[in-house]
């Protein structure tokens, strides 16, 4: 017969018990540069997120610096929920090699600048950034569209200086579409074309106005309204938005093109190009014929949507061909069955042949955007910057 002994071990036999508490959790040093919607929404999302995120993934995020084009507010400790009221009182004026000579001085490691500007004069500080020892995260579209010369120079200082560049948000808000595509080009998956609906905003105006009964004007002041346009809405009408996004997909195949080559068909009229901002605001009827006339044009099942085109012998580097414009397609396609502010990408390689790749999703707002950038910015955690 057999008995079951209950030993009392010795304390050499006791298994050391882990402390969770002292695990030392890695930190992550956030200079933000640019504090408007995108920005702001950033920072709150942070401020609220970084205790649940240092409890799930031991990563601890302090923003040590939030700027604008003339101030920075510096806080070796990190900032909080005060930070707008503290940043008018103890913001000041600052250079690049400040900001890198502050993180050496309170040894912060783990550096991630994040780009939330619309500024071509800041992508300029791009190269300083790097090689002050920060990784970079952006939702400004002007470094990946600047020359092919800045853009590679780009790419080589980021190698040299073993340095990471993500730029999700360029291109379809918080969709995993940058990702996408270039998983698919370098696994050797040869696309072909890339096409869609690009802008949210122009996404929103013109399933609104190719289903509804309202004047262009109206459905316009609506997206302005919302806040699906730029402040100044001929941002969004004038098509450079969209046409630098198709040029990031271009480039992220490696094809040589710049913004020049790009087809863009320019929805504002010529008359109020040029007038300012409150000015073309109040003249939105003046866009109601000409739309209106391209309305009553199409066939009984066709809508309009404003689509960019990646097409042409994409193999070679300079192949392509890049159209941007307002076109008419039927109901019945993914791109007429196109609902609320949602942008839509086709990506189309030769082993899915006709049978596109789609990613669709929401194209606009500040939130959806800013969530964005805050997935770029625990990818980059996540890889030990």
């Amino acid at each position: 017969m057999s008995t079951l002994q209950i030993l009392n071990p010795t304390a050499e036999e006791v298994p050391k018990r882990i402390d969770l508490e002292v695990i030392k959790k890695k930190k992550i040093n956030l200079a933000i540069f640019g504090h408007g919607n995108v920005g702001s929404k950033l920072i709150e999302q942070i401020l609220a997120s970084k205790e649940e995120i240092s409890k799930r993934r031991d990563l601890e995020l302090a923003i040590f610096a939030i700027a604008n084009s003339s101030v920075v507010l510096l806080k070796g400790e990190g900032v909080n929920n005060s930070w707008q009221q503290e940043i008018e009182t103890l913001g000041e004026a600052y250079t690049i090699e400040k900001i890198g000579a502050f993180a050496r001085e309170h040894s912060l490691e783990n550096l991630i600048a994040i780009d939330n500007t619309a500024s071509g004069e800041f992508v300029d500080n791009y190269g300083l950034l790097i090689n002050s020892g920060f990784n970079l995260v952006s939702s400004n579209k002007i470094g990946n569209t600047k020359s092919l010369t800045f853009y590679q120079n780009l790419r080589l200082e980021l190698a040299k200086n073993n340095k990471e560049y993500l730029y999700e948000t360029n291109v379809g808000a918080g969709l995993p579409l940058i990702d996408t595509i270039k998983l698919l080009h370098l696994s050797g998956e040869n696309i072909t074309r890339i096409k869609g609906v690009f802008s949210g905003s122009l996404s929103y105006i013109f399933n609104s106005f190719s289903e509804g009964k309202e004047m262009f004007s109206s459905v316009l002041q609506s997206a302005i309204d919302k806040g699906y346009t730029e402040p100044d809405p001929r941002e969004d009408l004038c098509g450079n938005d969209v046409g630098r996004k198709l040029l990031i997909l271009a480039r992220e195949l490696d094809l040589h093109n710049e913004f020049e080559d790009i087809s863009i068909q320019n929805l504002i009229p010529k008359g109020l190009r040029t007038v300012d901002k409150d000015e073309f605001l109040r003249s939105l009827k003046e866009l109601d014929v000409p739309f209106q006339i391209k309305k009553k044009r199409q066939q009984g099942d066709e809508v309009l949507r404003y689509v960019a085109d990646l097409h042409g012998d994409l193999s070679r580097e300079d192949g392509a061909i890049l159209d941007v414009q307002l076109v008419s397609v039927s109901k019945n396609t993914v791109l007429g069955q196109l609902k609320g502010s949602d942008s839509l990408f086709e990506i189309y390689t030769e082993n899915y042949g006709d049978h596109p790749i789609v990613i669709q999703g929401a194209g606009a707002g500040a939130e959806v955007t800013a969530r964005g950038v805050f997935g770029d910015i625990l990818r980059l955690s996540n890889k030990g910057s």
